[in-house]
């Protein structure tokens, strides 16, 4: 009876002095995490049936970013759900591209959705091709005025994203 005591106290005394205490993480001030910024160098009025460059320039500071995950999401405005991705490839220094063409006069959006440092942004932009009648243009909702979403770390967090980007429509 006395070994299964002893057994009893021993155990979880030794447990607890083989256990290893973390040193919490010192970051000083310049290390503050920075938001990556995004700025949309996609021109804002384009001709119909020519190739558009979709066009990003992703830096930190006064850092471009060179490793960051780009892509443009390009749709007609009030019609969200029928849009397309186009894969953002590093064109220069923090610069990524994508081609399309519009085959119609009208409104369109576009977000560049980019991941960098872990954190997500997507800014959006107004796109107009050709000369549409402004009156078949159909308003955008409420959720779309958002231009940048900070969905915490890395991109595993892709099936949240996408969880909420589906609650936005």
């Amino acid at each position: 009876m006395k070994k299964w005591l002893l057994a009893l106290v021993a155990v979880p005394a030794l447990l607890v002095g083989c256990t290893e205490k973390e040193k919490p993480v010192e970051t000083s001030q310049d290390e503050e995490l920075q938001i990556p910024e995004v700025e949309i160098l996609t021109p804002k009025e384009v001709a119909v049936n020519e190739k558009v460059e979709l066009a990003a320039y992703v830096f930190q500071g006064k850092t471009n970013i060179d490793d960051a995950s780009v892509k443009f999401e390009v749709w007609e405005s009030g019609k969200r759900d029928e849009g397309q991705m186009q894969e953002g490839v590093l064109d220069k220094e923090g610069v990524y591209k994508a081609d399309i063409t519009f085959d119609h006069d009208g409104v369109y959006f576009m977000y560049a959705h980019t991941t960098a440092n872990s954190i997500h942004v997507m800014p959006k932009q107004q796109i107009t091709a050709g000369n549409p009648d402004m009156t078949q243009v159909l308003p955008e909702g409420e959720d779309d005025k958002m231009n940048t979403m900070d969905h915490g770390k890395g991109a595993s967090d892709n099936t949240e994203h996408e969880k909420s980007e589906s609650n936005h429509n």
